[in-house]
């Protein structure tokens, strides 16, 4: 479990991070949303030590991560940025391979190669694992970087915004397989995402986060309301049923 006791990150007078406290449950799908500049990556940011608080304290399954030590922090919670930026000409299967450093410190046994064909594999990228990163599209780079992720084989997995770049067939490819980590591997994975529909089709629990605090939490029909998500994002949605998902139309 990850535990976020009273937890702020101010920038200057801005506080970004207001006074957050949240309890994220194991071995589930939870999904942060909530409109622009809402401190969603900031948080995420900070559970994974990228980014440091200002006040409080963050424990992961009872352990404070500003005393972890950064190896075994690094096998125990992995994360996706938003931006990735490589000043290497690496092939995607040598991207990859970059998950298993915290075991390997660079020297692969057969062991890292099994967990990085793995990941290849779970993201359908076998047929261009050899190409370049730099001549990969958006979403073939996204794919890639989400099954460095996998292969670092964390039991926490965040990712800040995963479907970016991606049409539809490959969001939902990627969400099915974070679906399988949970279900599967018993991983808790922590998503930023925009779109709620995906958040409400495959979350297990969804924390809405608005000018740094947090304005509602719950399970997927606890939040899935007209009058909550009314109050998140100041506009009026219908909520429909279909195929037993709760499904949100905002576009009308």
């Amino acid at each position: 479990m990850v535990e976020v006791n009273n937890v702020s990150k101010r920038y200057g007078s801005k506080a970004v991070i207001d006074h957050v406290s949240v309890s994220i449950p194991k071995g589930k799908i939870t999904s942060f949303i909530g409109p622009n500049g809402a401190g969603k990556s900031t948080l995420l940011s900070m559970i994974s030590r990228l980014i440091t608080k200002d006040e409080g304290e963050i424990l992961i399954d009872g352990q404070n991560v500003n005393q972890a030590k950064s190896k075994e922090l690094a096998k125990k919670v992995a994360i996706l940025k938003q931006t990735n930026h490589l000043n290497l000409r690496l092939t995607i299967r040598e991207l990859v391979s970059f998950g298993r450093f915290p075991y390997s410190q660079g020297k692969l046994t057969r062991e890292d190669w099994k967990h990085v064909d793995e990941a290849i594999r779970y993201m359908e990228l076998e047929e261009i694992q050899n190409k370049y990163i730099d001549q990969l599209s958006g979403g073939q780079r996204q794919r890639a970087f989400i099954a460095m992720v996998i292969a670092q084989d964390t039991e926490y997995v965040l990712l800040d915004e995963p479907l970016n770049n991606l049409d539809m067939k490959h969001s939902v490819q990627i969400m099915k397989v974070l679906r399988r980590l949970t279900n599967e591997l018993g991983k808790t994975v922590v998503i930023v995402i925009h779109d709620i529909n995906f958040a409400s089709c495959y979350s297990d629990y969804i924390v809405a986060l608005k000018d740094g605090k947090v304005a509602k939490e719950g399970t997927v029909d606890e939040m899935m309301e007209r009058s909550v998500l009314r109050d998140i994002y100041e506009i009026d949605m219908k909520i429909e049923t279909v195929n037993n998902e709760k499904i949100c139309v905002y576009f009308k």
